[in-house]
């Protein structure tokens, strides 16, 4: 059965190579070059034609005027197979030319010229081909991701002079690219045991370890030139926000980048020895970040010593009023930190968690919301955190490590809903405030039920926190949008 279906991809190529030969030369379409693709690309499930891929490289390499007909041919030949040894040696010989990284290759290929997201191979046997179709549509993905991304980077500095540093927040943007790159690269690996000893899944693998190490160098280069630009940009508060958000998740990447690392070395993937290890995002880096965007003042010392009685003389103004008739011609009016903390369910927890930083008595509204969402963001992130380490030091399996998975992406929704709230307290958008409280709200809610009926949580006063935080900047949400407090 092997023998025949080699024999049989054998003739399929032979026979494509004669059309090809044979078809007329036109602005898109070049024989000889049709026929060098073809060979590249052959149906042979055990061995790739370097010979004949550096030849297709050279010529995208050499001139525009090869672009043309070399999209059209690799674009013509992955539409129409249905073998994974070509859908792949194609997705191959692709990265390599997206790697040349000419002009004309940069700014005309934006996204892959074929489409392989719903690739299925019909001549594998059903308990193997899932794995093999997987395979081939998360490698497509990424080099799609990719072309886009490196075509949009350079379209952007070709634009721009170059004097002219990119922003900050255009690096922060890049920077989460990235990120999203490394996310989706992940997803290549083999599924299943077959594959691991696949000589063409090996060989792919080998380009894609590579990929991924040049993509996290890049990452590691440009998250140093951030945290230097943020503690110089003091007053970049989304900016320090979405830093952390990106160290937080830098940290995540890098226990699953350890575990894709480890496994490419078990299954024999020669590159994967061969790339230094993995440097770990300094703790003190993600704390550094985490004191910018608390401006240096959430820390429990500033409330400590203080009772809550304390707390309501400070939310209470005295002052001179005439017309108003009261006791030695003193009106005693309530700030809306009192409203605040009155509205909530736990009064005592609001006015502790308020003034705990030194700038909450002469608040107005705006920096009361900042303080309470910087405090609900904080708790979020540090959670987030703490939940990370506990994974790591939970089993392998059972639930615990599942309710924890859980927890995860709660807090991970709670981090973004916040973070969001934040930038448009910076932008002056108040009108959704309180629906993106409720849904960090919501998520700590979701992350303690979890646990219910299995184990106790490690969570509990964790969560209970971030509802209360909520609780508070739901309140003081409401401050914007028209609700009226005595």
């Amino acid at each position: 059965m092997k023998l025949w279906k080699r024999a049989t991809g054998a003739i399929k190529d032979k026979n494509s190579i004669w059309v090809a030969k044979l078809s007329p030369q036109t602005t898109f379409r070049r024989p000889d070059l049709e026929a060098v693709i073809i060979k590249a690309t052959s149906h042979d499930e055990h061995r790739i034609d370097y010979k004949n891929v550096q030849k297709v490289i050279q010529s995208a390499g050499a001139s525009p005027a090869y672009l043309k007909p070399l999209v059209w041919s690799l674009s013509r030949r992955m539409e129409k197979t249905q073998s994974w040894a070509v859908a792949l040696k194609g997705l191959m010989l692709m990265h390599g030319i997206l790697c040349c990284k000419t002009p004309s290759m940069m700014q005309r290929v934006d996204s892959l010229p074929f489409d392989l997201s719903n690739f299925s191979d019909a001549h594998l046997p059903p308990k193997k081909v899932w794995g093999y179709n997987t395979f081939i549509r998360a490698y497509f993905a990424y080099l799609d991701q990719r072309s886009a991304f490196v075509s949009s980077e350079y379209i952007k500095r070709s634009k721009q002079s170059k004097e002219i540093e990119e922003s900050l927040m255009e690096e922060l943007e890049k920077l989460q690219k990235i990120q999203s790159l490394i996310d989706i690269i992940l997803q290549i690996k083999p599924q299943n045991e077959h594959m691991n000893t696949a000589g063409l899944i090996l060989e792919a693998m080998d380009c894609v370890i590579i990929e991924l190490f040049d993509l996290y160098s890049k990452f590691r280069d440009g998250i140093s030139q951030i945290l230097l630009r943020i503690h110089d940009n003091m007053d970049g508060k989304v900016e320090a926000i979405i830093g952390l958000n990106v160290l937080q998740k830098a940290s995540i990447q890098e226990e699953e980048l350890s575990h894709y690392f480890a496994l490419c070395k078990e299954i024999g993937i020669i590159n994967a020895s061969q790339c230094p290890q993995i440097e770990g995002i300094s703790e003190e880096n993600v704390q550094n970040l985490q004191r910018i965007v608390a401006n240096g003042d959430y820390t429990d010392g500033n409330a400590k010593g203080l009772k809550v009685t304390d707390y309501e003389e400070k939310a209470i103004v005295v002052r001179d009023n005439k017309d108003t008739l009261s006791k030695n011609g003193l009106e005693t009016v309530i700030t809306e930190k009192w409203e605040v903390c009155a509205k909530t369910s736990n009064y005592t927890f609001c006015m502790k968690s308020l003034y705990s930083n030194r700038h909450t008595p002469g608040a107005d509204r705006n920096r009361l919301a900042d303080i309470g969402f910087r405090l609900a963001y904080i708790n979020a992130s540090r959670t987030r955190q703490h939940i990370g380490e506990l994974l790591k030091k939970a089993t392998s399996s059972g639930n615990y490590k599942r309710h924890l998975q859980v927890c995860a992406s709660d807090y991970d929704k709670a981090v973004s809903a916040i973070g969001n709230a934040l930038i448009d307290l910076n932008s002056e958008t108040f009108f959704e405030l309180a629906d993106l409280a409720g849904t960090a709200s919501r998520s700590a809610h979701h992350c303690e039920a979890t646990f219910e009926g299995t184990h106790k949580s490690p969570l509990t006063f964790m969560n209970n926190d971030l509802k209360g935080l909520c609780e508070i900047c739901v309140v003081i949400s409401k401050l914007f949008t028209g609700s009226s407090y005595i």
